[in-house]
């Protein structure tokens, strides 16, 4: 099982355009249930798999808790805002679109965030 390589900045920005795009719209022939954040898009190392692979390969991981990188979708535990919301906790108290709304949120100032550090590491080399 290969380490998931890809660049956290960029993993995270196809993220918000598969959010933007409505990727987590229901699909016909699974209509009869929300999507899943993360899980149910392209970013997720297992998405159409077939093989489980570990998440704790994932792009995603240093973003999740110490503490919940155990869990079965450590995604599911990255805190999305200053008042420790996660999907986990979403997925039990709000709608679809209270939870994408929070994850794109998420999204775009973790993506802001991360590009500044990369600014800052350029301009001091």
């Amino acid at each position: 099982m290969a380490k998931d390589v890809r660049d956290l900045l960029e993993v995270l920005k196809f993220e918000l355009s598969f959010l933007e795009q409505g990727g987590y719209g229901r699909l016909p022939r699974e209509a009869w249930r929300a999507r899943l954040i993360f899980e149910d898009s392209p970013t997720c190392l297992n998405f159409n798999s077939r093989d489980r692979q570990p998440c704790c390969e994932c792009a995603l991981m240093p973003l999740v808790p110490e503490k919940a990188r155990d869990a079965r979708t450590p995604c599911d535990y990255i805190p999305l805002n200053a008042t420790g919301d996660t999907l986990d906790s979403l997925y039990r108290t709000g709608t679809q679109r209270e939870i994408e709304e929070a994850v794109g949120a998420w999204l775009r100032a973790t993506i802001q965030k991360l590009e500044e550090e990369k600014a800052s590491k350029a301009v001091a080399n």
